[in-house]
């Protein structure tokens, strides 16, 4: 299993591969393919239980679900994803960090410029994931973020300021190419693109996106490397056919 400090080190010599899984079974695969990290996001409220928000998840599912991958990836880096509103102060976060560590994750995921919490985290031993760019958890729209100059200044100050602190990783999100280089050169962090440019320093990626699990577009950064969607329904529709045309 890939340390956060072995992570951290990667910088400049090899990407980080990332995905998303949630649970046993996938998480399972995943390990099998050489994944080098995989992230429990909270993005499961949508992939997994049909919600329409992330905000509609707390605590309660996402130890549930990160328990699960990491029995099905015991030697696979695994973050936990912090559901909104579980790490609102430093105090709250701490003991909700330590609760996902408890069930087996190596690192813990913050969206937005959150310092106290990160700061606290990381001097109780906790290793941190920050999450800048667009933030699903608040976000009012989906439209790229960084276009202006007033917003790249505001996000290069956050990422400086959080490596400061010492997260050894942070993801951006649907950010500008040339941003996403430039604040991937500005830190010794490792960051870890989902629509930010090729000159990050990995990318992450949902898995129902990768593998084609859901029936329906893709955000226009995303790749779908296979389609299981088809694969299953027609073994569906075999099993189907094959009960129904069965002698009584």
């Amino acid at each position: 299993m890939l340390s956060a400090q072995q992570i951290k080190e990667r910088k400049g010599k090899q990407k980080i591969a990332q995905i998303t899984a949630y649970d046993f079974g996938f998480a399972k695969i995943a390990e099998a393919a050489g994944i080098d990290q995989i992230l429990v996001g909270d993005s499961l409220a949508n992939t997994m239980l049909g919600y329409k928000s992330t905000q509609s998840i707390g605590m309660t599912e996402m130890l549930v679900f990160t328990a699960a991958v990491c029995r099905g990836a015991p030697n696979t880096h695994v973050i936990a994803d912090m559901p909104f509103k579980s790490y609102d102060d430093p105090k709250s976060a701490l003991e909700n960090a330590k609760r996902f560590m408890d069930v087996g994750a190596s690192s813990v995921k913050l969206e937005g410029f959150m310092p106290d919490a990160i700061e606290t985290l990381i001097q109780n031993g906790i290793p941190v994931c920050a999450h800048l760019g667009l933030l699903p958890q608040t976000a009012v729209s989906m439209k790229q973020v960084g276009k202006t100059e007033e917003e790249a200044e505001r996000l290069l100050k956050e990422i400086t300021a959080i490596d400061e602190l010492g997260a050894y990783e942070c993801v951006l999100e649907h950010i500008p190419e040339i941003l996403g280089e430039k604040l991937t050169k500005a830190v010794s962090l490792i960051t870890i693109g989902i629509g930010g440019g090729p000159h990050t320093d990995g990318h992450v990626t949902v898995l129902h996106d990768a593998l084609g699990i859901n029936n329906g577009k893709i955000p226009p950064f995303a790749t779908k490397y296979c389609n299981i969607f088809d694969i299953a329904k027609k073994g569906i529709e075999d099993y189907v056919s094959f009960v129904h045309t069965e002698a009584l």
